[in-house]
């Protein structure tokens, strides 16, 4: 064999070893930790700016659309929700996992929650209330303890979960499974996990239409949550143009049919709808008809009604992290007040964003992914591609035994609360 022909037959072995390699450790996303932080900190002002501009009208406009005058007109100033439950209730979660890790016990978690000092309504307050009586989740969340689990509580808490795991589904399912049992089960956790997994998907995504579906992979396909954005998709292609029709379509089928309002805490009639599912059609909503439009995102999940804070909050802030707090209009960030501490926290926004970084972190390594450098010295998160695992279908009506989860004495005497 001639020098060249050996040269070039070496080639193609490392060429060939080089593919098997890649092949082996499976398929990566690379985002730099600069990028992942631009568009965390995005993610926290659009919660931020929804649930400000949508929070005079929560729950002003149950079963009908909000007429377009009636919808605030946006103040920057607007942007210093320190004192909302959308926001501080999730920076419970993110507090137990700064103080315990990624692998701390459900339990501590129940443990952390029943301390917080808050008001809480419906099956935050159910499932707190359940902790302090000494019902360990996930009973506490289970809708033989409470009859608020379908209602949206996880739902609009579970931002941090997509927030902290840029691209990892399931770490996102898997906070769901350690903190949406604390209060809800069903359709009620599933929201919350669907929530977190598209703000998981905008970190390396910016079609809507392909980050909604990220979210439905890691819902149970059968559950009525999953068929209810599975309509709403259907209906979007179907009236492109005239987000109020497919919001009639919403209506008829997850409002007024009893069928979908099975395990509803005001009763299959009752005009007040804060069951999960029928607000997570309005997050959608938002994100399909706002066509990118940060305002139109965030007035369209306003003028759908019903929780017309939360929901907005959920959709300014997955369209947020697509762009990046650096691309954001400078009404939504030139008032941010950085000394602002949210309430029952010990944070203020810049403590915020680096405990977020912090656990970030050991999310990425806990999905088996690395921190490398590249050529300009950046740090940057290579994270490994994952098939969701979602989990098991449940209905809230026709619930799954419960595990007859008890605190201890010795846990019971570290719940301080309520006491």
């Amino acid at each position: 064999m001639s020098k060249d022909l050996r040269t070039i037959s070496t080639m193609v072995c490392v060429t060939l070893c080089l593919v098997l390699i890649a092949g082996c450790q499976g398929d990566v996303r690379r985002i730099t930790v600069k990028d992942y932080v631009d568009k965390m900190k995005a993610g926290w002002v659009g919660q931020m700016a929804g649930v400000g501009w949508g929070g005079p009208t929560e729950f002003h406009y149950k079963g009908v659309i909000m007429p377009a005058e009636k919808m605030p007109k946006w103040r920057p100033e607007m942007i210093n929700q320190f004192g909302q439950d959308d926001i501080y209730v999730e920076m419970t979660f993110l507090r137990t996992l700064e103080l315990y890790g990624m692998d701390v016990p459900i339990r501590q978690a129940g443990i952390d929650f029943a301390n917080s000092g808050y008001n809480l309504w419906h099956a935050n307050r159910n499932g707190r209330d359940n902790l302090r009586k000494g019902i360990a989740p996930p009973d506490s969340g289970h809708p033989k303890f409470n009859k608020h689990a379908d209602d949206i509580d996880y739902q609009i808490e579970a931002d941090y979960s997509g927030l902290i795991a840029p691209g990892l589904a399931n770490i996102v399912i898997e906070l769901g499974e350690k903190f949406g049992r604390l209060m809800n089960y069903g359709d009620g956790l599933y929201g919350g996990q669907f929530v977190g997994a598209m703000y998981a998907e905008a970190f390396f995504e910016n079609d809507m239409e392909k980050i909604i579906r990220a979210g439905l992979k890691c819902i149970p396909k059968n559950s009525q949550y999953a068929e209810c954005i599975r309509d709403v998709l259907a209906w979007y292609r179907q009236n492109p143009e005239d987000w109020q029709k497919t919001w009639q379509l919403i209506n008829e089928k997850y409002h007024l049919n009893p069928d979908y309002r099975r395990f509803s805490c005001s009763g299959p009639k009752g005009e007040f709808n804060i069951d999960a599912k029928i607000n997570g059609a309005y997050i959608v909503m938002g994100l399909l008809y706002g066509d990118g439009d940060p305002d139109q995102t965030i007035i369209i999940s306003t003028r759908c009604g019903q929780d017309s804070d939360c929901n907005p909050s959920n959709s300014g802030g997955v369209l947020f992290t697509t762009l990046g707090f650096s691309k954001l209009p400078d009404r939504f960030t030139s008032a941010l007040n950085p000394e602002g501490k949210f309430s029952h926290t010990p944070y203020n926004f810049p403590t915020l964003i680096k405990v977020c970084e912090k656990l970030v972190r050991q999310a990425v390594e806990r999905a088996g992914g690395r921190i490398e450098k590249n050529s300009d010295g950046e740090e940057v998160f290579v994270i490994p591609v994952q098939k969701p695992r979602p989990t098991a279908l449940e209905q809230c009506w026709e619930p799954g035994p419960i595990e007859n989860s008890k605190f201890t004495e010795k846990e019971r005497a570290k719940i301080k609360a309520g006491k």
